[in-house]
């Protein structure tokens, strides 16, 4: 059924092409491509094999001598995920491996050049989910559906965003956002793909799609030439090697088993909780790949400050009346990234255009925020029962001008007001803002404003004309934001382009320069003094500590995500000596280490290196293999991807097609392939007797796949788009570092191309 499907769908594409004339010579051309991928298919030129045991047996010289003897190369690029048919990036991406294959077999190097199929998480089986309830609604065929107008995203092109957090890298690059599709339903989006609508109710098992795309995928590739040998097509690429990700293959199954057995061994992988983006809808983490919008996109932690209202407006007081208890704690709660200038506060701003929420924290304690910010903070313990929003009022941010509250660890000991800015957001932090006009251009320039147009703002001006006082020395001064209005020239609070500029430049000198010159911490550099006096502010019961996306994450489920605290399975990068191996082999001063090519790649793996950390691999929804030791979870996409490539050496040894169900060359069983064996055949332990009677493996077949993964480890090239530095690539050396030795897998060349 699913070649039915494709050739259908290659007929619909042929007849969209428009007919062109005088082709002879082209048509000529693409004959001779034809005839000689064929005499390429049949001679099998491109399937590379490593010297065999009985030519060079085993350990009777090293893998680097023999290489030396007889000279490698492999490469490849990051596998292609299988919702789809391939696009121009992946071209990008494979043509580096083609040009570096020809090359090295033009030097008489064995040239390795393999390709396998991406099929873990969430995107196929969401998808599959989605047409399983069309169909429900409109019928096989869709015959039930009204033609209505195709829905088309409106929404403006985003502006460029000043960074929050100088010491992240980001990217707004993003095979998601590259591959949308604007349609209501998702038939739509299968149609708009070019499959034909009566074929489309096929999709609605998950299983079909990993039938039906990877066969058009090495049709392409095959149509282009590449030299990754044959198999049952005229392909250039080796596909004896070729695999599927998911249980849908036991043998890699297996390998992935093994390989977060081994993590968990390392104490790599951990269980705790920690923030995690998170779909309400789907009740688990949204990672990456499960994303329709936000890819790359992690949780921003902030300082929430406790503002407790000393003295409500008299609006806000009328509208608040018998709405909450007599003895009700409120308090307004501003999310701040700069938790060490607060003893500078000297109001604090809420929009008038937002209305506002008032949630039950605890028995006596309620938030005033946005209802957004409620639903992160829901699921990250700060509230009376997790995951639950209760609201006891709402009020319209302009009900709340006038409202005096205690700002913690500000000068002004007799609270401050609440005043107006219009520039808030209420999808960024909590829709309240602190204000600091000494280190924030932005309170800066809206205090003189406030000062000068108290009337035009309905506020009384000695509100606004609180002393703004010195926090932080720093090469520009001890008054950063006044400085900056004016060297820029910033008179405006509607002047946001400078604004930014402004606002990026004071925090990275505050930040990187400067020095504390009030308070307990006064002296210290601001490096040093910002988390301790985070942590004296949470520790006096005057703030806590709040996540929530860094900017919006749309799951492929269509939910708005957020950020919850919760137990689950994670990879703990970032933890100081792992990182510092891996940082060590990015710098490669021996010139054994990672070869990036180039210093803009190199950087930003240093960037991403210091500031990733805490990773979920596991998940309870999607695609994908059990994890071993808790398997209600499934291994999530990124966490399944970092070592394959050490499998492509072995493969046709265990199977001759991508899904395993014929036996390799080695007659092995999935069974057969037990975690010993593994060990074995990538250098982590040596031969014995009991590996070879537990696993009913012949001792000369084990040797030669260990042969064969010694002569080809480590990669000579790994191809990828610069976007996934953020995430694949930089796990991908993460866990090379762990699970292989400095002989074998750490001598990996990884370049990134864009």
């Amino acid at each position: 059924m699913a070649n039915e499907a494709a050739k259908a769908l290659e007929a619909l594409q042929v007849s969209k092409t428009k007919e062109l004339k005088g082709t002879e010579k082209r048509d000529f051309l693409i004959s001779l491509e034809k005839k000689y991928q064929q005499k390429w298919a049949e001679e099998k030129i491109f399937e590379v094999d490593a010297p065999s045991t009985k030519e060079v047996p085993l350990h009777s010289i090293t893998a680097e001598e023999l290489r030396q003897q007889q000279p490698k190369w492999m490469g490849c690029m990051a596998f292609p995920y299988m919702n789809g048919r391939l696009h121009a990036g992946h071209l990008f991406s494979v043509s580096k491996v083609e040009f570096g294959a020809g090359v090295a077999r033009m030097q008489g190097k064995r040239a390795l050049f393999p390709m396998g199929w991406h099929a873990t998480g969430m995107p196929i089986k969401a998808v599959a989910d989605k047409l399983k309830n069309e169909v429900a609604m409109f019928g096989r065929d869709f015959d039930g559906y009204q033609e209505e107008e195709v829905l088309v995203d409106d929404k403006p092109v985003e502006a460029k965003e000043a960074r929050d957090d100088i010491t992240k890298f980001s990217t707004k690059k993003s095979k998601a956002n590259a591959k949308t599709i604007k349609a209501k339903y998702q038939f739509q989006i299968m149609e708009a793909m070019g499959i034909p609508r009566q074929e489309i109710h096929l999709f609605a098992d998950a299983s079909y799609w990993l039938d039906f795309f990877p066969p058009l995928a090495q049709e392409d590739l095959t149509s282009l030439g590449f030299r990754i040998g044959s198999w049952d097509f005229s392909f250039h690429c080796d596909w004896r090697r070729s695999f599927i990700t998911t249980e849908a293959n036991p043998y890699f199954d297996a390998f992935v088993r093994w390989q977060m057995i081994r993590l968990k061994e390392l104490n790599k992988i951990k269980f705790g909780k920690r923030y995690t983006i998170y779909s309400i809808k789907d009740g688990q983490p949204c990672m990456d790949h499960d994303r329709a919008e936000g890819e790359g996109v992690g949780p921003q932690e902030y300082t929430g400050l406790k503002m407790k209202v000393l003295e409500w407006a008299p609006k806000a007081g009328e509208a608040l009346k018998s709405k909450l208890p007599a003895d009700a704690n409120v308090f307004l709660i501003p999310a701040t990234l700069r938790p060490e200038t607060m003893y500078g506060q000297n109001a604090v701003f809420v929009s008038p255009k937002i209305t506002y929420g008032i949630f039950k924290a605890s028995e006596k304690d309620y938030y005033v925020m946005t209802q957004r910010a409620a639903r992160n903070m829901a699921y990250q313990g700060l509230f009376v029962q997790d995951g639950v929003v209760d609201q006891a009022a709402d009020i319209d941010g302009s009900a709340l001008i006038g409202t005096r509250v205690h700002a913690p660890f500000s000068i002004h000991k007799d609270g401050v007001r609440v005043l107006p800015m219009e520039s808030i957001l209420p999808t960024k932090g909590t829709g309240v803002v602190t204000s600091v006009p000494s280190d924030s251009p932005a309170d800066w320039v809206m205090t003189m404003d406030l000062r000068k147009k108290a009337a035009y703002y309905g506020i009384e001006q000695e509100w606004a004309e609180l002393e703004v006082v010195s926090i932080i020395n720093t090469p520009s001064g001890d008054m950063i934001a006044k400085t900056l209005c004016e060297q820029l020239k910033i008179a405006s609070p509607k002047d946001t382009v400078q604004l930014d500029k402004a606002k990026e430049t004071a925090y990275s000198e505050g930040y990187y320069k400067g020095t504390m010159n009030i308070g307990e911490f006064k002296g210290e550099a601001v490096e040093t003094a910002k988390p301790k006096v985070r942590q004296s502010l949470i520790d006096q019961g005057l703030a806590f500590v709040y996540s929530e996306p860094e900017r919006k994450v749309v799951s492929r489920s269509a939910d708005d995500c957020i950020v919850a605290l919760m137990d689950q399975w994670y990879l703990d990068y970032g933890e100081e000596s792992w990182k510092k191996t891996a940082l060590d082999w990015v710098e490669n001063a021996d010139g054994k280490g990672l070869n990036t090519f180039s210093h803009e790649t190199k950087n930003a793996f240093q960037g991403v290196l210091n500031w990733l950390n805490q990773w979920a691999c596991a998940r309870s929804y999607g695609l994908g293999s059990k994890l071993p030791w808790d398997p209600q979870f499934l291994v999530e996409s990124l966490s399944d991807s970092t070592i394959y490539m050490a499998y492509y050496t072995i493969a046709p040894y265990l199977h001759k097609d991508i899904f395993g169900r014929e036996k390799g060359t080695g007659s092995i069983g999935p069974e057969q392939m037990i975690d010993e064996v593994w060990d074995y055949v990538f250098c982590r332990r040596e031969l014995d007797d009991k590996i070879i009677s537990e696993s009913k493996i012949s001792k000369e077949t084990l040797e030669s796949m260990r042969r064969s993964f010694e002569y080809f480890y480590p990669l000579d090239l790994r191809s990828s788009g610069k976007d996934l530095i953020g995430n694949h690539l930089t796990f991908f050396l993460y866990i090379h570092l762990a699970i292989f030795t400095p002989s074998t897998g750490l001598e990996v060349s990884v370049p990134t191309v864009t």
